[in-house]
């Protein structure tokens, strides 16, 4: 079995892993999916629009900013044997109409207002890229009021009274790819920021690959009509390490009784 098997098979009985196991056969790779086998998976996977993963040794200097090239060459820049990179390029491979909405965003805004400062907009799209959960409720369910548990800090509720809603009625997908990068070592702090969007009864019967086609619809008329990316803080924290089967210690109820993981909601003071 080579490293990466090692590496990867080590890590994949969380959830998130699951999912891209499920979805890639990533531990049936024996060698880095650097960027030809990121190559190979997006022509197995069947997305023409994903731009081309290219080896950043091979790319001359150059004073564009990445997400300049991604948006003038059609090249997704990427490092060998990185997991950032690997978990970047997963994320085009299954969230490419999304992925493609942020770039456009990046771009508009660099064009307008230039590289630096950043605006507000592009911190929240890189926070979203980076840090980004994806959470899907039907409407009018136990999940869409756990929601507002879950927006106001109200763990208990939703990690341990409601547990079993998770899976069923209220699922989480991993966006951030440094998200996953840091659950190959999780601690104690991991939290991640989180989205939802509303799905109909039947999402929850279709396999991974389909539910995954859908919700990149989905996040692109999401963000086209709110643009919620220009608001201040659209996102909530979410504790990574308390979505039940992302971590085993979480199945002990009193894993969530750490007030410095979970914390309560801060009272807003009035100049808030």
């Amino acid at each position: 079995m080579s490293v990466w098997q090692q590496n990867f098979i080590k890590h994949n009985s969380m959830l998130p892993l699951q999912q891209l196991d499920r979805l890639f056969k990533l531990s049936g790779l024996s060698e880095w999916p650097n960027a030809a086998g990121l190559n190979n998976l997006s022509s197995r996977y069947g997305n023409q629009s994903v731009p081309k993963f290219v080896c950043q040794n091979q790319l001359p200097e150059t004073d564009l900013y990445y997400e300049q090239i991604i948006h003038e060459q059609n090249i997704i820049p990427t490092r060998p044997n990185s997991w950032h990179d690997l978990f970047n390029g997963l994320i085009w491979l299954q969230f490419p109409k999304t992925k493609g909405v942020l770039n456009q965003q990046h771009v508009a805004d660099i064009s307008l207002h230039g590289l630096s400062p950043r605006t507000m907009r592009r911190n929240n799209l890189t926070h979203f890229d980076e840090c980004g959960v994806i959470l899907t409720y039907e409407k009018n369910s136990i999940a869409e009021k756990l929601l507002d548990d879950l927006a106001t800090h109200k763990w208990h509720s939703v990690f341990v009274e409601n547990r079993a809603v998770w899976g069923k009625e209220l699922n989480s997908y991993m966006f951030g790819h440094a998200n996953l990068e840091m659950l190959l070592q999780p601690f104690i702090g991991l939290t991640g920021k989180w989205l939802a969007l509303e799905v109909d009864h039947q999402f929850v019967m279709l396999d991974y690959g389909e539910q995954i086609k859908q919700l990149d619809t989905l996040m692109v008329n999401d963000i086209m009509t709110s643009n919620i990316f220009a608001e201040k803080k659209p996102m909530c924290p979410l504790p990574l390490l308390g979505i039940p089967d992302v971590w085993d210690a979480n199945k002990d109820p009193s894993f969530y009784q750490n007030t410095d993981y979970f914390r309560p909601m801060r009272r807003l003071k009035n100049n808030d």
